[in-house]
């Protein structure tokens, strides 16, 4: 393929200290040659965690994105080595092709009476300190490690992460701007994002599908100079928020330093939402302790929580939780057929137990609570995967607690403000504490990093 660099030439953009989304040329499915668009979708690498959700996605069609982003080892090769000769065997056969000129792509995902749409694009990569993608979740360097491994193989982003900002509403302050951005990036008379988002829209999409979720996603290419210009200017007023995807996000900052600058690996793909005029859903990541039976779960939370069974079907269980929450920590127990209600830490309990120096706002947090109170203090249980599962649906982690005979963890959503505040003052919760979604579809457009000829 050609190389991404001249593709993703950002000319005259926003300053190296704001956000500068740049266009590159997308790598989409042919329709032709895989039917339906849908059946070669997946949801993010790390929703699906079950085996039959992988063997699911891989059945529905030979060409389902899953072979790239989840790949299977061979006999022969390593599953990153499998991933990387499926890509290249899918642009060699023309499955997948490059589009003609750089855009960046606005996306939309309707379900119902929801609706949300952003901008794709390829964004310069930044550190944390630097206050432009601010994360607010620990990762895991085992899979850092993992996706570094994948990413290297493929060359390739094969998903993009999912990035808020917040605009300002009419007559509100303008939010905090990253450390040194002047504060007329956006000239007089330059559209906003949103404005060329709404106009994007009234065209005839590149695509439309409606996933068995059933989201309907539609996307654009904008390729017009002076749309791209505005939407940038107006990116560039912004901080962004990782919503979805640290370990991918970390990934691609472990691989730039490892090419010199300016490279392709200097970028990564994102979808970035303006939450002041599309709020996400956020929802809580729920915990499956794998070899902690219920009755002992409750036995050991006895001593210094409050454990009382209520009543379901889960939903009603869940209002219990919600309800309980608004007066303190509290978390929903589950396995044995039954739902438990843990909440009303004994005095002096979190304060014993989580160190002083952790601030006040972080200590609060029930992901905080629950894994240095509960998990490591009174249960005793590594953050290791043969012992915590981390699962987004609720009735999934709750049927697997009951069919293993573990126990399932359920947690409250945290508030996406609580989120953006936390992250802004630099504190990192809890690995997989949000799910902010509906999350981008695998599979509508992917970025190449490859510097070989076509």
């Amino acid at each position: 393929m050609n190389s991404a660099g001249p593709a993703e030439d950002p000319g005259q953009g926003p300053a190296g200290d704001a956000l500068d989304l740049i266009p590159f040329r997308g790598v989409r499915y042919a329709p032709e040659r895989v039917g339906n668009l849908a059946a070669v979708t997946s949801p993010p690498y790390d929703v699906v965690v079950r085996p039959d959700g992988l063997l699911h996605l891989e059945s529905a069609d030979p060409h389902n994105i899953v072979r790239l982003i989840l790949p299977q080892a061979t006999s022969s090769t390593t599953h990153t080595q499998h991933a990387a000769d499926t890509l290249r065997s899918w642009l060699a056969t023309g499955v997948l092709t490059r589009d003609p000129e750089p855009a960046l792509y606005v996306y939309e995902q309707r379900a119902g009476d929801f609706l949300q749409r952003g901008v794709i694009g390829a964004l310069r990569l930044s550190e944390a300190a630097e206050g432009i993608v601010l994360p607010h979740e620990d990762v895991m360097p085992e899979i850092v490690a993992d996706r570094a491994d994948l990413m290297r193989a493929t060359s390739a982003n094969l998903e993009p992460l999912l990035l808020t900002y917040r605009s300002e509403p009419a007559g509100a302050a303008a939010p905090p701007r990253p450390p040194g951005t002047a504060p007329d990036h956006e000239a007089p008379g330059a559209e906003s994002a949103a404005s060329a988002i709404e106009r994007t829209v009234r065209r005839a999409p590149l695509l439309a599908t409606t996933t068995e979720d059933g989201i309907h996603h539609r996307l654009w290419a904008v390729t017009d100079p002076r749309e791209i210009a505005g939407i940038r200017a107006d990116l560039a007023r912004h901080q962004a928020l990782i919503a979805d995807g640290h370990h991918r996000w970390a990934t691609y900052l472990a691989l730039r330093t490892e090419h010199s600058s300016p490279s392709p690996w200097d970028l990564g793909l994102v979808l970035l939402v303006d939450t002041a005029r599309y709020p996400l859903r956020v929802r809580a990541i729920h915990r499956l302790l794998h070899r902690l039976p219920v009755p002992d779960a409750l036995a050991a939370a006895k001593a210094h929580f409050r454990v009382r069974t209520v009543d379901g079907p889960l939903d009603h269980a869940l209002q219990a939780l919600s309800e309980a929450r608004a007066a303190g920590n509290a978390f929903l127990l589950a396995g044995d057929g039954a739902f438990h209600l843990v909440d009303h830490p004994s005095p002096g309990l979190v304060d014993q137990m989580i160190p002083p120096d952790v601030p006040e706002d972080l200590r609060t947090l029930d992901a905080t609570v629950l894994h240095t109170v509960l998990l490591d203090g009174i249960w005793r249980i590594p953050d290791t995967p043969e012992h915590i599962g981390y699962i987004h649906d609720t009735a999934a982690t709750v049927a697997k607690a009951e069919r293993d005979g573990g126990t399932a963890v359920l947690m409250h959503p945290v508030r996406e403000d609580v989120v953006r505040a936390l992250a802004r003052q630099g504190l990192m919760m809890p690995r997989k504490s949000t799910s902010f979604g509906p999350k981008p579809a695998t599979g509508l457009v992917l970025r190449s990093l490859s510097e070989e000829d076509e």
